[in-house]
């Protein structure tokens, strides 16, 4: 045992010197190594590029690149210039165009629409005391329109209004009893259009202010041969050039006896202002009207709103674009076929806009049928009531009545002469 111990005991210390020696060398080989990679690589092996080092490269290559093509860069601003330039200008073409469309679109040459909305913008006011406007603004008058008959309409109107009437030949005697109420009353403002020559003369024999037209073989055919209805269906057309002209008018049937100055009893609120043909307060001014239908079981009653036509042989008509547009549209659907044109003028009034349809933008009043008379409510009502028959209206029309002088001649000797039975022998109706 003893033996062994010593014989492994110089083995040892062998090796472990042996350990050593190999510890030493590689220790001696990193410091040699380390000295090495100091001397090659001060900053270290791994060294990160500042980045104000690269811009500074990237900027000095972006100028040499700058420099190399400056004639190219010089052009591509030019172009870039120019391009901008024109961009501008289209960008503001547009916007002009849109506006000119929308505009368009809104009121399809309906100059007050703009009016409203380049105008000043209002705040509501408390409940209750809110209101619209209702009177459009007149237009700008267009003297070429027809120069002759400015002239004429300078001497003649009073505060730019007067009544016209449209006279042939046909109805010369009612004409004498329309324009003797007109003088008797003391009405300067008024103009007779004579649609032929033998009421132009008549007129001017009686120092009856009286306009002739331009010859139109369309319009001086109906006019010298056409019944009331036909020439009536002229007065849209020829009317429209008066408000062109910036003159408002109260147009006027010759079939209506004036016991006063109907110029003091307008509103001008409206576009136009009418007589109606009703003749109590819910048809003139309209009602609730309940249509039974029983098959309908709960649902059976149905509400319709009525109003009695207005009478397109008198009423007042305001130099607007609105009242223009109706002018027009009234005498091109009268040309292209035959209507009564009291209709179109009520439907052209009236119906709103639906499918297929643009409504006239039009504001209407109904006048005061006591004042604004028509002859069912004479015949009927009036001359039969004690308090009524002492009323004085400002006109009478004698339009629900084809006997028409022999009444017109009847009412001034009622409401002028003082005849107290001068209306009696009439029937409320008509005779045929």
């Amino acid at each position: 045992m003893m033996m062994g111990g010593r014989r492994d005991g110089p083995l040892m210390r062998s090796n472990e010197k042996g350990r050593r020696s190999r510890i030493a060398a590689a220790i001696a080989i990193g410091v040699v190594f380390g000295c090495v990679f100091a001397l090659l690589y001060p900053h270290g092996l791994f060294v990160s590029i500042p980045l104000h080092s690269i811009a500074s490269k990237s900027y000095l290559q972006f100028n040499l690149s700058s420099c190399e093509s400056s004639e190219r860069i010089s052009m591509l601003k030019s172009e870039y210039v120019a391009a901008y330039k024109k961009n501008a200008e289209l960008k503001k073409q547009i916007q002009e165009l849109t506006g000119k469309l929308w505009l368009a679109e809104q009121g399809k040459d309906n100059a007050q629409k703009q009016v409203l909305v380049l105008g000043e913008q209002q705040k509501t006011g408390p409940f209750g005391t809110v209101k619209s406007s209702r009177t459009n603004p007149t237009v700008v008058p267009d003297v070429s329109a027809n120069p002759r008959l400015a002239k004429i309409l300078e001497k003649v109107a009073v505060n730019r209004e007067l009544i016209v009437a449209l006279a042939n030949s046909n109805v010369k005697n009612m004409l004498e009893v329309w324009f003797s109420s007109i003088k008797r009353v003391g009405i300067p403002n008024y103009l007779v259009v004579a649609l032929d020559e033998e009421i132009a003369n008549f007129c001017r024999h009686n120092n009856v202010p009286v306009y002739e037209r331009d010859p139109d073989n369309g319009i001086d055919l109906v006019g010298r041969t056409g019944g009331n209805h036909a020439v009536s269906g002229l007065k849209f057309q020829i009317l429209r050039e008066f408000l062109q002209l910036g003159y408002s008018v109260l147009l006027s049937d010759v079939d209506i006896v004036y016991l006063q100055n109907p110029f003091e009893h307008f509103h001008r609120d409206s576009d136009v202002e009418s007589m109606t043909d009703g003749h109590n307060n819910r048809t003139a001014y309209g009602y609730d009207d309940v249509f039974d239908e029983p098959s309908m079981g709960w649902a059976r009653y149905a509400h319709t709103m009525r109003i009695w036509v207005y009478n397109s042989g008198f009423f007042y008509i305001r130099p607007t674009i609105p009242s223009i547009e109706l002018l027009d549209r009234v005498s091109d659907r009268l040309s292209r076929g035959k209507a009564w044109d009291q209709a179109v003028f009520n439907e052209e009034l009236f119906f709103p806009s639906h499918p297929g349809y643009d409504g006239l933008h039009a504001s209407r009043r109904t006048l005061d049928f006591y004042l604004f008379m028509n002859s069912k409510v004479l015949f009927k009502k009036v001359r039969k009531d004690a308090h009524l028959s002492k009323f004085k209206p400002v006109i009478i029309h004698i339009n629900y009545h084809p006997d028409k002088l022999s009444r017109m001649k009847a009412v001034v000797e009622y409401y002028v002469n003082g005849k107290q039975d001068a209306l009696k022998s009439f029937p409320d109706g008509s005779d045929w």
